[in-house]
């Protein structure tokens, strides 16, 4: 059956050959390893494979055998028996999977392979040579996963069942991860980065990485971006995100891809029921009056929430086009939603006249209009009326009359709410003095109206998260407000939200704040700004960026126009190593917020990440010209300053901040001295920091920045200071 020689070649074998019990019918294929020939099992009477490996293979047979004889899965072709140098194999009657798919079929054998590879995976088994050719599709659509010739098991050192290969380039070329490629070690994240390519082609009909030569080939996977793939935004992130040439950026296992494909919608617009609701315009004569039609509309989308399978878009987006003439398809187009409601409200000392219409954005028809005359004490009603006709009209259901289980206050409390929520959306410090005064009116009013306690303790927290308030002052009260709204609404998200973002980032108590997030993120539908909160304040200090970056893209969805959730979301893909996405998602805040310094400023550490040192200084000096006052600003830009070699201009900035004990000065102060990489300093700040308990040094922990400082002695000792030490740097 062998060569003779040096040669070691397989001599092919003809139909009605015996190897043992086994009659050869035909061949399958060759390779540069072997044979696979069709065959019959003369005592079963029915049909395998049967895989031969050339001599200075042999060593695979065993190798081989014991993947697949661990593995039992419906979508891995089963091992049936081994020979003294062959594998008999289950005969998968199908044709190698191939592109390009439509995107509902690629998704579905996506899901089989990634649910084939997670097995594997948890027993221990690398596949290392995924690829298009490795998986066959049955005329039943069912994909199977086949050829683990190149297979390592992951036992501990020294066993009989690791076959070694550092310093050999193993795989196929055009799917080979970067470090595959580079010949070092491979992990999960390596086969995750060959799914990502196999997925890419699925879709495209192409591949992701093309050359005229293997060299080219490599060269592209380990040095260039793929070329832009057309398909569904969620499936598009999905791929180029396992395609990241740097494993900590991919997703880390495959449990955590196959629920990233499990949640991809990949719904158009026009496809899936989606509606915004736009400020109803104010025709009371009286400017004042605006809050309750603004509050009006408000309510409508938190009613419209309640129906399962409409996708509503939030309050911050849809507000944005307030007070601007554009056309009703530009507004559906960026909103990303088929439907748009718009109206108008005038009120008449105890009466009111709501007018809406529902409008079909492809065309401009109108679906749905009605007047509505009513008195004031029937406004809750109202709303709920126009829910309904609304649902109606796009006919999806609700699932309970949204009156049901909400608490309904006395009026005049409910006005002091809608005044409240108007001021929060003016982001001035006198709106913002009058917003919580507002609030603590609607409490006067009717204290038992949760609602009113639950958002006035995230007003209290969004000038103590990002530093506008001491927290010491402003944490408590918080936390006091929040517990206050629980005890008359044990279930209000909103509450649990704020308590789990305090127990994080100012008790440092982590294991409330997630049983507080998951409470929070249990009634649905889930709120963007709870989905914010839960990424940034609970996942990021913890190190798993990556789930706080999928939580952002989420509640992105329904809020495309969240100045919060983008930028979170840049700062979650820069902590995450992903830096190349991050810094598309700055540039989106800095282009949409030309006057908010916040993307200039972080655009500045991503450059600084990356070593593009010129850029991060153009960027520094931005942020601190949209910001003067602000000290992390200054103190960023001095640090790359600093790095650019400048670090006399670098000192003249830090001399402004201003007296050490002024609070944020020490976290301004620490991220400086990270920048210089002066860790003994940068430690001694950090503490004066954790004294103030100012939230952004446990946010500043994860950044690039610090990455040094988390593995060194002194950063360590900070970490466990804010009970971060089992968590770590995060995921790797």
């Amino acid at each position: 059956m062998t060569g003779t020689g040096d040669n070691l070649e397989l001599l092919l074998l003809n139909p009605g050959t015996r190897l043992g019990p086994y009659e050869i019918l035909g061949l399958l294929g060759t390779g540069g390893m072997g044979e696979v020939y069709k065959a019959r099992d003369t005592r079963l009477d029915r049909i395998v494979a049967i895989k031969r490996l050339k001599g200075q293979h042999s060593e695979r047979f065993r190798e081989e055998a014991l993947a697949i004889a661990a593995l039992n899965h419906p979508n891995i072709c089963q091992i049936h028996d081994v020979g003294p140098d062959y594998l008999v194999l289950e005969h998968v009657d199908g044709v190698p999977i191939q592109g390009p798919l439509a995107a509902e079929s690629a998704l579905r054998l996506a899901l089989q392979i990634a649910s084939a590879l997670e097995e594997a995976h948890a027993r221990g088994i690398l596949h290392r040579d995924l690829k298009p050719g490795n998986i066959l599709v049955t005329d039943k659509a069912v994909a199977k996963l086949l050829d683990f010739g190149l297979a390592k098991i992951n036992a501990p050192s020294g066993s009989d069942a690791t076959l070694t290969l550092e310093g050999m380039v193993v795989g196929t070329p055009a799917y080979m991860a970067p470090e595959q490629a580079q010949a070092k070690p491979a992990d999960v994240r390596s086969d995750i980065f060959s799914f990502g390519a196999v997925l890419y082609e699925m879709l495209s009909g192409r591949r992701a990485f093309e050359g005229e030569s293997t060299v080219e080939v490599l060269s592209a996977i380990v040095r260039d971006p793929p070329r832009q793939l057309q398909a569904p935004a969620a499936l598009e992130r999905i791929v180029m995100r396992c395609l990241e040439k740097t494993p900590s950026a991919r997703f880390q296992t495959v449990a955590e891809l196959r629920s990233a494909l499990e949640q991809a919608d990949l719904r158009s617009a026009g496809q899936r029921p989606s509606i915004a609701v736009l400020p109803f315009t104010n025709m009371s004569g009286d400017v004042d009056n605006e809050y309750f039609s603004d509050g009006l509309a408000e309510e409508i989308i938190n009613a419209l929430a309640q129906i399962p399978g409409l996708k509503v878009i939030a309050r911050t987006s849809a507000f944005s086009f307030k007070g601007k003439q554009e056309d009703i398809r530009r507004i559906a187009e960026a909103l990303g939603v088929a439907h748009v409601l718009e109206g108008s409200v005038r009120r008449a000392g105890n009466r009111i006249r709501v007018s809406a219409q529902l409008i079909a954005a492809a065309d401009g028809s109108h679906l749905w209009s009605e007047r509505y005359d009513r008195e004031m004490p029937d406004v809750f009603a109202l709303q709920d009326e126009i829910s309904i006709a609304i649902a109606a009209a796009l006919r999806v259901k609700l699932a309970v009359e949204p009156a049901a289980s909400r608490y309904v206050p006395n009026l005049a409390a409910y006005e002091a709410l809608l005044k409240a929520r108007h001021d929060a959306f003016l982001y001035t410090p006198e709106a913002s003095a009058r917003c919580r005064q507002h609030y603590h009116e609607a409490i006067t009013l009717d204290p038992q109206f949760p609602l009113a306690h639950a958002e006035l303790s995230i007003q209290i927290l969004l000038r103590a998260l990002p530093g506008i308030a001491p927290a010491r002052e402003s944490m408590p009260l918080a936390a006091a407000a929040a517990r206050r709204a629980l005890e008359l609404d044990p279930a209000l998200p909103e509450a649990h939200a704020a308590l789990g973002a305090i127990a994080a980032v100012y008790d440092y108590d982590w294991k409330e704040s997630e049983r507080r997030f998951r409470l929070a993120l249990a009634r649905e539908p889930v709120h963007p700004s709870v989905r914010f909160m839960y990424g940034m304040f609970h996942l990021v200090p913890l190190g798993f960026s990556n789930e706080s970056a999928m939580q952002h893209e989420i509640g992105l969805q329904e809020d495309p126009l969240s100045f919060g959730g983008r930028f979170q979301l840049g700062v979650s893909l820069h902590d995450a190593g992903r830096l190349g996405e991050a810094e598309i998602e700055f540039h989106k805040v800095a282009k949409t917020h030309p006057t908010t310094f916040q993307g200039q400023m972080f655009l500045a550490l991503n450059h600084a990440a990356k070593g593009q040192i010129a850029d991060a200084v153009a960027s520094g000096k931005e942020a601190v010209s949209l910001a003067p006052w602000h000290p992390h600003a200054r103190a960023i830009f001095a640090g790359v300053l600093a790095m650019a070699g400048e670090r006399g201009r670098a000192n003249e900035l830090i001399a402004q901040l201003g007296p050490p004990e002024t609070y944020g000065v020490p976290t301004a102060m620490a991220f400086f001295h990270l920048l210089c990489d002066e860790l003994d300093s940068a430690a001694a700040w950090c503490e004066k920091s954790i004294e103030q308990r100012d939230p952004r040094i446990v946010l500043g922990m994860q950044s690039p920045m610090a990455a040094a400082f988390r593995a060194d002695p002194r950063g360590v000792a900070v970490l466990r200071s804010m009970n971060l030490h089992a968590a770590g740097s995060g995921r790797a």
